[in-house]
């Protein structure tokens, strides 16, 4: 008996011859060889979806990566190749008890200025009154005096492109309560009296603060 298949556009012709066993067994086929090898493709789905990559020593070889390069930013190499400026930052007497010496370290180093220098020390008043000498005509002169010098202060100097006005915009308006959410006085101060920070106003002031710190408390 000969059957006749289309498998993928390919007539096959299988004859087969029938003979019954003496036990009753099934009959057995005869398939043609030529047949056969054209079955034998759809045997294994392997030949027909899967995708075998060269070998190399036996193991698969990985398909070739595009290479990728990884970009830096570097905030003190911008600084170095642009005019610098300097800014003397001071966390008062009630920033350094409340702890938050950390939180406006990270701020500042967030923004990707370089800190220089720092110093905790209780403030002497001969340098509290020459940091605030501009401010000697106020009536709350004396107690803004006795407020920065009645507990250790955090002194620092930080360098960065702009640091001057980057930092006052970080810092925020002197009155917390006008301070915009997000500043250290919007989030961290609630009185004008206890503002939590101090930074100079102009890059002249920034190396005149940094300057007075250090010669007074060397």
């Amino acid at each position: 008996m000969e059957t006749v298949g289309v498998f993928g556009g390919t007539r096959l012709s299988v004859s087969s011859s029938l003979r019954r066993s003496p036990a009753g067994a099934f009959p057995c086929k005869k398939l043609n060889l030529r047949a056969t090898a054209q079955l034998a493709a759809f045997r294994s789905p392997s030949n027909l979806f899967s995708y075998s990559p060269s070998r190399v020593n036996g193991f698969h070889k990985p398909l070739p990566r595009k290479s990728t390069k990884s970009h830096i930013f570097l905030p003190h190499l911008v600084a170095s190749m642009e005019q610098v400026e300097e800014t003397y930052i001071m966390v008062k007497p009630d920033g350094v008890q409340r702890g938050l010496v950390g939180e406006i370290i990270s701020r500042f180093e967030k923004k990707g200025f370089k800190l220089k220098a720092l110093k905790l020390f209780q403030c002497p008043k001969e340098l509290a009154e020459e940091h605030y000498k501009d401010l000697k005509a106020k009536s709350f002169y004396p107690k803004l005096i006795d407020y920065i010098t009645s507990g250790p202060v955090v002194s620092m100097a930080w360098e960065g492109v702009g640091v001057v006005a980057s930092a006052r915009k970080l810092i925020g308006s002197t009155d917390p309560l006008q301070a915009e959410p997000g500043t250290i006085r919007g989030d961290l101060a609630v009185q004008t009296g206890r503002n939590v920070i101090h930074g100079s106003d102009s890059p002249d002031n920034g190396k005149r603060e940094v300057g007075m710190t250090a010669n007074i408390i060397e």
